[in-house]
């Protein structure tokens, strides 16, 4: 339970204050990316999660239990924001957003976690988030390149340009 008095405030200040920074770092990645969720979304979500815990924290009764369902609600909810950011354009066979839904739904989850309390775990988690954010494209596009490796989306419609994997595997070789 979070005390009322005046010393609990740098502690709740702290809480809010990493769950907004890793709201601000993840979104402005987002953000320069040309991605339709940044900085606002990103920071209103990981913000609102602490607050969350922060608010199942000082009632007086709370356990792991009340906590574990305010969790489960939260991640579920905040999945159907993240639905809102995935495109499917039936015209390329092609679905765009799912690295930024993923990233709203991870951003709820570092708000909570500062929320609660658990500031290195937290910040390893949301340093560890980064680093896919930042990395995970360039090693895709790298692993693409060396093995030649083609998503189905990017190959020609003519049937002798493709060589069959099997079916619904996605990938084609050059």
């Amino acid at each position: 339970m979070l005390p009322t008095h005046l010393n609990a405030y740098p502690e709740i200040l702290l809480r809010l204050g990493l769950a907004l920074l890793a709201g601000i770092i993840l979104g402005l990645n987002r953000w320069m990316h040309h991605k339709s969720a940044g900085i606002r979304t990103h920071s209103l979500v990981a913000l609102g999660a602490a607050l969350v815990m922060l608010l199942i924290g000082s009632f007086p009764d709370a356990d792991a239990q009340a906590a574990s369902r305010v969790l489960q609600g939260l991640i579920t909810g905040i999945g159907f924001l993240g639905a809102g950011v995935i495109i499917h354009q039936d015209h390329s066979q092609t679905i765009h957003g799912l690295t930024t839904a993923a990233s709203i739904w991870a951003c709820a989850i570092l708000g909570a976690t500062f929320g609660s309390g658990f500031y290195v775990l937290g910040v390893c988690a949301m340093l560890a988030i980064l680093l896919i954010l930042i990395l995970g494209g360039p090693l895709e596009h790298l692993t693409k390149t060396f093995l030649g490796i083609r998503r189905a989306s990017e190959i020609s419609e003519d049937p002798k340009d493709q060589t069959d994997l099997g079916q619904g595997s996605g990938l084609e070789q050059k």
